[in-house]
């Protein structure tokens, strides 16, 4: 856990044989930190594009923006390094390219199953996790969800789909590849019930027509900015205090609007 020791802390945690004569000490950390976040010379940011608080694409443009590039760019720039964006399709796809060192940053649900290998910030963002049915359906409440016959779509290895085959009992888990094809595959396979992030399911009811959310949510889902493990602490550190300033400042809330990011909430450390 980064305690506000631990920040404070964090200069003297930086690995020896790194101090360039003249420099001044604040720079020289940067310069530390640099190096430790990103080894390979450039800050390479894995950005699930299937997440659309964090990334979209323009038709016929292959570069990602939103929320979460804007944070990356932010974070590089301040560490004098460049970026390379490396787009993955769902949440497990970044989870393992930062547990195998194929990355350096992303941005992960908190999920106790999510830990191992990454290491995350203190959750700045909430979203939350809601249920789409036919305008037809008989359910009404999440809690009718979860009975015998009831099959619900998912994407694979989403903390949605972490949370529900923990959670669900009598319904089915119908998986989809990737979130952004939840509600395609809810209509062509005729499932009951699609389960996944307010904003998107919302979005493509009104594109479909003929769908209703049920009401409130079953999940709150706090998000937070990961670094591949086995990094120095000072490493973490940095990027803990780089997220709370941006949010104190605002950054993280005019980064949303800017993007048209609604339906999540900024929310503060701890």
């Amino acid at each position: 856990m980064i305690t506000r020791r631990s920040l404070l802390l964090a200069p003297a945690l930086l690995a020896p044989g790194l101090l360039i004569p003249g420099l001044p000490a604040a720079a020289q950390d940067t310069i530390a930190i640099a190096r430790q976040m990103a080894p390979n010379g450039s800050l390479r940011a894995v950005i699930n594009a299937g997440n659309p608080l964090f990334a979209n694409r323009r038709p016929g443009q292959a570069e990602p923006y939103g929320l979460g590039v804007d944070l990356v760019r932010e974070l590089a720039r301040r560490l004098a390094l460049p970026v390379e964006m490396i787009t993955v399709a769902s949440a497990g796809r970044s989870v393992e390219m930062l547990r195998g060192n194929d990355g350096d940053v992303g941005f992960f649900a908190l999920d106790a199953t999510r830990g191992q290998g990454v290491d995350l910030t203190p959750g700045f963002l909430e979203v939350e996790g809601t249920f789409l049915v036919r305008e037809h359906s008989a359910l009404t409440t999440n809690d009718q969800v979860d009975q015998r016959g009831i099959r619900i779509a998912v994407g694979f290895n989403s903390v949605y789909d972490i949370y529900l085959r923990r959670e669900i009992r009598e319904a089915t888990l119908v998986r989809v590849a990737t979130s952004p094809r939840i509600v395609d595959e809810f209509l062509r396979q005729n499932i009951d019930v699609a389960a996944g992030v307010r904003q998107q399911l919302e979005a493509d009811a009104a594109r479909h027509g003929g769908l209703r959310m049920l009401p409130g949510r079953f999940l709150a889902v706090p998000y937070a900015m990961g670094v591949a493990g086995e990094r120095a602490p000072a490493v973490l550190a940095y990027l803990v205090a780089f997220i709370e300033e941006m949010r104190a400042t605002g950054f993280i809330a005019q980064s949303m609007e800017r993007h048209g990011v609604r339906l999540a909430t900024v929310i503060g450390p701890g």
